[in-house]
């Protein structure tokens, strides 16, 4: 006898089918953004884009000792950053500012900003200068390749210019939220130079981003340093604070 089937069986049969192409087109959607344009998101979900923010950095010795400072920062579009050391009670007053590719310390004692590079470091410890005044990644970097590996992107980023701290990034990104987990930085010569890993994810203005970015370097064995973010909000400056003549009243901003 001929084996019948009923249209809901029919139905029941054909769904998974039917739902395949559907999954397929969502899967695809979340490439239909560019490199450039992930990249460009990744830095948003880091920070705003003008903000203020409190953190603490510390440094910890291969024996245990570990220095910490307390920084307030401020910064504005793509290029303008300055910060002020609150405490150690040593280093309080002392000011950084950043415009592009130019930075300076200013020392109260010494009563005037001195020229540092993106390669030196204000506190010692394994962040460098153009760690601790970040400019956005898409600011200094192009994408030169994007992987999809699982649920995480691999982008292999380019400097733009010799001038910056690093010669190439890798950076690994959750695919859902858009933030990194690592950061692989090397020198020109391919050598890897640090790693960045961020942990601890929070909810600032809205947006869960990480609250603590560690680093540890094969040239510094047994070395490590953290930030660990206590506020970051969105906040617009005029162009007057991102000045050598302002860099000695950052604290007013508070």
């Amino acid at each position: 006898m001929p084996c019948s089937i009923s249209k809901a069986q029919m139905t029941k049969r054909r769904w998974p089918w039917l739902l395949f192409p559907v999954l397929t087109l969502l899967s695809a959607s979340a490439f239909s953004q560019s490199p450039e344009e992930i990249l460009k998101k990744i830095d948003r979900n880091l920070t705003p884009e003008s903000f203020e923010s409190y953190r603490k950095l510390i440094n910890i010795e291969p024996n245990g000792r570990s220095r910490e400072y307390i920084l307030f920062t401020v910064k504005k579009g793509r290029d303008k950053v300055a910060s002020v050391f609150l405490s150690p009670a040593s280093d309080k007053g002392r000011a950084t500012l950043r415009l592009g590719d130019n930075m300076w310390l200013y020392v109260p004692d010494v009563g005037k900003p001195i020229r540092i590079t993106s390669l030196q470091s204000v506190v010692g410890g394994v962040f460098n200068n153009a760690d601790i005044l970040r400019l956005d990644y898409n600011v200094e970097y192009g994408v030169k390749e994007l992987q999809q590996k699982g649920e995480e992107y691999v982008l292999d980023l380019q400097a733009r210019s010799s001038s910056v701290a690093y010669d190439r990034l890798r950076m690994t990104v959750t695919e859902k939220t858009l933030l990194p987990t690592k950061i692989e930085c090397f020198a020109v010569a391919g050598m890897l130079i640090k790693t960045l890993y961020f942990k601890e994810p929070k909810v600032f203005e809205g947006i869960t981003r990480p609250t603590v970015i560690e680093t540890d370097s094969p040239l510094y064995r047994g070395y490590k340093s953290l930030i660990v973010y206590a506020s970051i909000k969105a906040k617009d400056f005029p162009d007057e604070v991102f000045t050598l003549t302002f860099l000695p009243r950052v604290e007013t901003l508070r």
